[in-house]
């Protein structure tokens, strides 16, 4: 076995990948068992990205890359240095799998295919036609554009995303990024945060059966929430932490409501899965059916 393959985040040695990557090689066949983390602030320079992505092109025992934190940071500073992008990767503004074919750099954004695999395993496909229920997305970054492009191409696709963040240079972006897409504008709900109480009220007025979703990173990359703890979730919502690991701030406030709002509460682990074998089967070029997927995950369990 030769190479390795590499892992771009803020904290990447705390990730159950460093444990679950070796098995799934195995079981994959992989040409390495080798996960290398390549770990840059939140608030990370141009030239840090551009250093990066030109080490990864060099490197010939450098077999590619899966970016979580910093895939539209990347994408803007360093995207001149792919020699192909795929559709997602150029309308999103952002690179989550780097990988080599035949000596040229590819760059694709898996997440808005992985962040609807990972939907889909509970919420039901008719979920907004049969209750109204409506979408409060916490976070306007790469996470964020990824679940809102799968929500507006979803077949049953709900009648209001709200989205809100602190920057509103990230909300431009998420706009410009479905303006681009022909995506109807009145989809889309675009809220600075400025205070506690944009977050109160955008759950207040957020339907029963609502999907609410913490995308901002909090809870992750920083401690905190996107939610202050005497908000109310909507009754009968389902609320997704995209995170599995980290002090999980919104988590806890959403457990803690379970029981008394009928809360379904999901954490981010099946994205995590979805996410990591789709970018592995890119970099290594590796085809994955059902059967499978179903043992990767089986073997990713003993490591939660």
């Amino acid at each position: 076995m030769s190479g390795y393959m590499g892992f771009v985040g803020v904290s990447t040695g705390g990730s159950s990948i460093m444990s679950i990557f070796p098995a799934w090689a195995d079981i994959l066949g992989l040409p390495t068992r080798h996960l290398v983390g390549h770990d840059l602030p939140v608030d990370a320079t141009p030239e840090q990205y551009v250093r990066l992505v030109e080490q990864i092109r060099d490197d010939p025992e450098h077999r590619g890359a899966l970016v979580t934190t910093h895939k539209m940071g990347l994408y803007a500073a360093a995207s001149h240095l792919f020699d192909q992008l795929d559709e997602f990767s150029v309308n999103c503004g952002e690179i989550s799998s780097i990988a080599k074919r035949d000596g040229r750099l590819v760059g694709h954004a898996k997440d808005p295919i992985t962040v609807g695999l990972a939907a889909e395993e509970f919420l039901p496909s008719t979920h907004f036609a049969d209750t109204g229920g409506e979408v409060v997305c916490f976070g306007a970054g790469g996470a964020g554009t990824a679940l809102t492009w799968y929500l507006a191409e979803r077949r049953d696709a709900p009648s209001r995303i709200v989205v809100t963040d602190t920057s509103r240079e990230r909300l431009d972006s998420l706009r410009a990024v479905h303006e681009r897409r022909g995506t109807r504008a009145s989809l889309l709900d675009y809220r600075q945060v400025t205070s506690d109480e944009v977050a109160r009220h955008a759950l207040a007025e957020a339907p029963e059966r609502s999907l609410v979703v913490n995308a901002s990173g909090l809870g992750k990359d920083r401690p905190g929430s996107p939610v202050p703890d005497d908000a109310r979730f909507p009754v009968g919502a389902y609320v997704w932490e995209f995170n599995y690991r980290g002090s999980l701030e919104f988590l806890a406030q959403a457990r803690r409501q379970e029981a008394a709002r009928r809360l379904t509460v999901v954490d981010g682990w099946r994205y995590f899965i979805h996410g990591w074998t789709s970018v592995i089967s890119e970099v290594f070029a590796v085809p994955l059916d059902p059967q499978l997927l179903g043992r990767l995950s089986e073997a990713a369990e003993a490591a939660r």
